[in-house]
């Protein structure tokens, strides 16, 4: 019995159930007054949250199903991104894209909108080509852009209302290598020439501590294939920890301490295997709050927040996390108005946060932006309304396939019931 997210925030006391079989879930789902399916937990708004039964699938049977064509693959929809890259990986094969985690589940990170960074790539959720789902009656059914269409449109980006998926279809590419690179840069620098790099590299990145002048900049880019990288990291947390535990016992250092981490060297060089160079190792607790802003408007937004923080001398720990996303046209992304900046605020779990977030978002969505779903925010009904043109159809085609409420959480509810 209970349930908690990854930073400890979020917390249920559902019993926690684990099928083996299709057959064994279609039976509880069919069963169930109440059912939430859960991942790694790396969600931070209460999306998981149950009082009554949470279902995960980790231990569910499934293979990994490669198309004649190999440009698509059916998946395991319980299974971890680290699980289905190296399946992957050992058909040759790749997506095109992940982000910089990879513990959570295929399922879970597509119906959230999870994404990496580059101009020309988007969100997980792009890559779904169809869904097998058990829907609230205990029933399998399929959906791709043909068969169930209204189903399939809004199960890109689902938030686990339509049912549960026990199998994707995706898009995959031929296995591919890169090359990190990390090195320190001026703010003012990159806040000129940031379009540029983003258009010279296939995915860059920033992390700016709102302190100092300095950013540490990641691009990845396509290399020769090499054998894997020496470390699963790219940046070592040891001495972070030490400087967080510091600025939670004694707030008012944060700037100093951040500018005085800054002045060290900061580099790093990684190659290897995409699915081992996307990802990084990432074990100190935090909460996070993310906004994607209109691509035009991301660096200013950036440059108003940082400026707030400064002025109030304001303890927030852990660098922004500023990328880019390409437009798409699911039903409830973020980004289907056009490319994105996505920022990401983070907050160490041992400090205050939520009055830091809450004034923060008066900034974001000041400047046009919507949040990522799965990551902290204050939308009600009518602001997802009045953000997400197609929101009512996506709330008419869940109402036909959970007429009954089965997938409702009370967070949901006061999103779309």
């Amino acid at each position: 019995m209970g349930w908690s997210n990854w930073s400890g925030s979020v917390t249920a006391p559902a019993q926690i159930v684990r099928p083996q079989s299709e057959d064994e879930l279609a039976a509880l789902v069919r069963s169930a007054h109440k059912l939430r399916v859960t991942g790694a937990g790396h969600s931070f708004m209460p999306l998981c949250e149950s009082g009554e039964l949470i279902v995960s699938l980790d231990d569910m049977a499934g293979e990994l199903q490669v198309a004649a064509d190999r440009q698509t693959a059916r998946i395991p929809a319980g299974w971890s991104i680290r699980r289905l890259t190296a399946a992957l990986w050992d058909e040759g094969l790749a997506l095109a894209n992940q982000g910089d985690v990879n513990p959570q589940s295929l399922a879970g990170a597509m119906a959230t909108g999870t994404h990496g960074t580059g101009v020309e790539l988007g969100s997980l959720a792009t890559f779904a080509r169809g869904f097998r789902l058990i829907g609230a009656d205990g029933a399998a059914h399929w959906c791709d852009a043909t068969t169930n269409p209204d189903l399939f449109q809004a199960q890109r980006l689902s938030l686990g209302l339509f049912g549960v998926a026990t199998e994707i279809e995706v898009a995959v590419v031929p296995a591919f290598h890169l090359a990190e690179r990390i090195e320190k840069r001026r703010w003012a620098e990159i806040r000129e020439s940031y379009d540029d790099l983003a258009q010279q590299h296939r995915h860059v990145e920033f992390w700016f501590f709102p302190h100092s002048d300095d950013v540490i900049l990641k691009t990845l880019d396509p290399c020769d294939p090499c054998e894997p990288p020496p470390t699963t990291t790219d940046m070592e947390e040891a001495s972070f920890r030490r400087i967080l535990n510091v600025a939670a016992r004694l707030p008012f250092l944060t700037p100093s301490l951040q500018r005085l981490m800054m002045k060290s060297g900061i580099s790093g060089r990684r190659r290897g295997p995409a699915h081992l160079v996307f990802p990084s190792d990432r074990t100190i607790r935090f909460e996070e709050m993310e906004y994607e802003m209109p691509r035009a408007a991301g660096l200013d937004t950036l440059f108003e927040v940082v400026g707030w923080i400064r002025r109030k001398r304001l303890p927030v720990t852990f660098p922004f996390e500023f990328r880019t996303v390409a437009a798409d046209d699911i039903w409830m992304s973020p980004m289907n108005a056009g490319p994105v900046a996505a920022i990401s605020m983070h907050q160490y779990a041992k400090m205050p946060w939520r009055n830091l977030f809450a004034e923060a978002e008066t900034i974001f969505r000041g400047h046009g932006g919507r949040p990522h779903w799965a990551k902290r925010h204050t939308l009600g009904r009518a602001d997802v309304a009045a953000l997400y043109p197609m929101a009512g159809r996506y709330t008419a085609v869940r109402r036909a396939a959970d007429p009954g409420g089965k997938f409702l959480n009370p967070h949901l509810e006061s999103l779309f019931a």
